[in-house]
């Protein structure tokens, strides 16, 4: 879809707010505009307009088509045989549509056809418990899709279900979507939905149901209590029959009354299409001019924010068939009169050209009132939005330049890395703690032993220097990577910018046999501060416990520092569905994708959890803490041998393992609280940090890190660096209201690899102490995928 924005800042007419694309749908039309009638309705200010595909010559022929089966079939009235209590005979041959013919359209393929949404006729029924309604409702449709695939369209809008309380009705109206997705193999297919069923804007249409049916199933009364979700349970119950189609969206009818915000995430969530709105949900203002209510403002600027923009659908408001001809008509004359074109110059427009809507008007000055776009909406940024990435190889790949780039363009994380080592150096100063440059014959040597491991193009040992010349604290900084094309960088840097301050050493953290102190190179020393950005989006991910045992031995004791201290693993469920469409569409390519964690900035999708006491919606998983005073490594080299420390082969209780990775092992069982009935995809991932943490005892806040949505903007607003994990399921698990989701999720370890395993169940209560199981997802591992030790 396209966006209608230019997002480009280096660009003249770069666009600081999302830009609306305007169109046209009259529920009256009967018949494509031609062309010189879709010139006047864009010289109007909207940019695309709908069309229906047949007209009223095709509803009359479908209708008496209908009376004369009826009529052949049987002289007797439906009243009169369900009187007598016969039924009609089941393998008699119902109606047959037959094809178009030139007089049941007034659409044919043009130059211009691209631009408009083609609209299905209203008057179907395809929910319709009536066998031969329904029948010629699905052959109507399809013989629309079909002709409107021929000529180019773009998109099919097809009204949605009038009612939500059957689901019969639901499934057939389901089943015969996915028929049309087959027959117009081109086209995008659109859903019209209401957010919910607001008394008052149903769709008034004429249907076949309300011709034939002597139940008027289509158009029963409405029920008194309004049900907030089953709009939205129908369009599940559509695109699941659909396999989450990727050419299948929604667009979503915004009601006179906003309802809450559950229900507008709910739909947030949902590949939408086209925002509606029509004449009845505008407020006429003090001057008498069209507006919305600031509820609506501010749903229309929160669904804006979306990577693929939704396009507005304005019903109804002009200008009309009628208005259209009447213009056209005065257009008839080559010239205008004298007074005509006086007018149109008093009015600044051409002579004849319609004023601009005034609906269209109000809606570009919504336009220009949006909030601009911040910081963490730049097009980069934006580009990422719900963009699926396998998670990095830290250890068995060597990253390109661009991506160490990528990585130095959050200031934020850095400045953060600074203030934890400035205040671990003022706190070292204030406790007097002995450093490890210290000797027999200078005890109290000022030096402190600072090492950067995975420095990679060395943007925190800049930050070391940087600290350790505010405070006025002397150093001896050590720089380890493992990459040898980063290592050829470093070296340059370290002679351009550092002035060959920094110790470089080609390697991996884990290997490495510990600084060698000036003046006694002879001697293997300690290491006062230990700092890494090892940390992933789930924290642990890419393998910080496993790198910093390997390297936190070189650590003083008891007074050396880890930068970062701990970091804490946060889990959430969540209902995503552009996520699950995009890995169903991708699994022949990656059979393993539904048991990757993805790195995605979560961008479109909703938080089916509530906060609730004792259950918050984003709930800590585990913990890691550094330095570790005992590591089974260390234990078992002992015993067998350095080199035995990274050999595997059972030799320990770990079927396939010696253990020695088993105490980073975790496992966590969260319960996640659902007051209103929903589908997740998956579990949102998320990390915070402690980088440092006061040692004096003077009650300071820590210096911490957070990609958690409800403590990043506390802890580390605006950092970049890091986009959440997502742990997808292989079926999406629908839950009613008041259903308690419990998560399992375990860190697995064979002493050369890790990787993940989750599970969710749901709960529904059925009575004040009692709750019964109603859905389960598979056990789900990424041990094919696992991070390589």
């Amino acid at each position: 879809m396209a966006s209608g924005s230019n997002l480009n800042p280096e660009s003249d007419n770069f666009e600081s707010r999302p830009a609306f694309y305007i169109g046209q749908h009259d529920s009256s039309r009967k018949e494509a505009l031609t062309e010189d009638q879709y010139a006047q309705v864009l010289n109007s200010g909207f940019r695309f307009v709908t069309a229906p595909i047949t007209n009223g010559h095709f509803f009359k022929r479908v209708v008496d088509l209908y009376w004369d089966y009826l009529n052949e079939q049987d002289r007797w009235s439906q009243q009169e045989r369900l009187a007598v209590g016969q039924q009609p005979n089941p393998s008699l041959p119902g109606p047959v549509v037959p094809t178009l013919t030139d007089e049941d359209t007034s659409l044919f393929p043009s130059n211009y056809l691209g631009s408009l949404a083609l609209y299905s006729s209203p008057w179907i029924n395809l929910c319709s418990s009536n066998p031969y309604t329904s029948s010629i409702s699905r052959q109507v449709l399809n013989l629309e899709a079909a002709y409107a695939n021929f000529c180019g369209a773009r998109t099919i809008i097809i009204p949605g279900p009038r009612r939500d309380d059957s689901s019969r009705g639901i499934a057939q109206y389901a089943r015969a979507i996915r028929e049309v997705l087959h027959v117009a193999g081109r086209a995008n297919v659109i859903i019209h939905m209401p957010m919910y069923r607001e008394p008052g804007l149903e769709e008034k249409a004429e249907t076949l149901s309300s011709i034939f049916d002597s139940l008027n199933d289509a158009d029963a009364e409405a029920k008194k209590e309004v049900d907030l979700f089953s709009a939205w349970d129908s369009w599940n119950t559509i695109r699941s029959v659909c396999n989450y189609s990727m050419r299948l969206f929604t667009a979503i009818r915004i009601p006179r009354r906003v309802p809450e915000k559950t229900l507008q995430e709910r739909w947030f969530a949902e590949p939408l299409h086209y925002l509606t709105i029509d004449r009845e949900v505008f407020q006429a203002n003090r001057a008498g001019h069209p507006s919305l209510s600031k509820h609506h403002q501010d749903l229309i600027n929160r669904y804006m924010r979306l990577r693929n923009i939704p396009w507005l659908l304005l019903s109804d408001v002009g200008p009309s068939t009628e208005e259209l001809a009447a213009v056209l008509d005065e257009t008839a004359s080559e010239f205008p009169s004298l007074a005509e074109a006086n007018q149109a110059l008093r009015e600044n427009r051409k002579p004849h050209m319609p004023p601009m809507n005034p609906f269209v008007q109000y809606m570009r000055y919504l336009e220009r009132q949006q909030p601009p776009f911040t910081p963490m909406e730049t097009p980069a940024l934006t580009s990422f939005q719900d963009w699926l990435q396998p998670p990095l190889q830290p250890l068995a790949d060597n990253l390109e330049s661009a991506t160490y780039e990528v990585f130095e363009g959050d200031p934020v994380k850095y400045d953060q890395y600074e203030k934890a080592i400035t205040e671990a150096m003022i706190e070292w100063r204030e406790l007097k703690k002995p450093t490890s440059t210290a000797t027999p014959e200078n005890p109290s040597s000022p030096e402190l032993v600072v090492t950067v491991a995975g420095a990679g193009r060395g943007p925190l040992v800049t930050r070391a220097l940087r600290a350790a010349e505010t405070t006025g604290t002397p150093i001896q900084i050590w720089a380890l990577e493992k990459n040898q094309d980063a290592y050829v960088y470093l070296l340059r840097k370290n002679k351009t910018e550092w002035g060959n301050k920094v110790t470089l050493v080609k390697t991996d953290m884990r290997g490495w046999e510990g600084p060698r102190l000036k003046g006694r190179e002879n001697v293997v020393g300690k290491v006062d501060i230990l700092v890494t950005e090892l940390l992933g989006s789930f924290g642990d991910n890419e393998l910080s416990p496993e790198c910093l045992d390997g390297i936190q031995n070189h650590l003083a004791r008891p007074h050396g520092i880890s930068i970062p201290h701990s970091y804490t693993a946060h889990l959430s469920p969540i209902s995503t569905p552009r996520l699950f469409a995009d890995i169903s569409s991708r699994i022949v390519g990656e059979p393993h994708g539904f048991e990757t964690p993805w790195v995605v900035r979560l961008f479109a999708l909703d938080y089916v959890a509530q906060k609730v006491p004792g259950h918050p919606r984003f709930q800590q998983a585990w913990e890691f803490v550094h330095p570790v005073e005992i590591l089974r490594a260390d234990e078992f080299a002992a015993v067998h041998g350095k080199a035995a420390k990274y050999v595997t082969g059972g030799v320990g209780s770990m079927a396939g393992a010696s253990g020695t990775n088993e105490h980073n092992a975790r496992h966590c069982h969260l319960t996640f609280v659902c007051p209103t009935r929903g589908v997740i995809h998956g579990l949102a991932g998320f990390f915070e940090s402690v980088l440092y943490a006061s040692q004096t005892g003077q009650g300071k806040e820590p210096v911490e890190i957070s990609i958690l949505p409800d403590q990043i903007d506390r802890k580390s607003k605006d950092m970049i660096s890091w986009f959440p994990i997502f742990f997808p399921l292989k079926k999406p698990l629908y839950f009613p209201q008041d259903t308690e989701l419990e998560v399992s999720m375990w860190r697995q370890t064979d002493d050369t690899k890790v990787w993940y395993e989750w599970l969710v169940e749901a709960y529904a209560w059925v009575g004040p102490d009692t709750r019964i199981k109603v859905g389960t997802s598979d056990l789900h591992s990424s041990r094919k995928v696992a991070c390589l030790m």
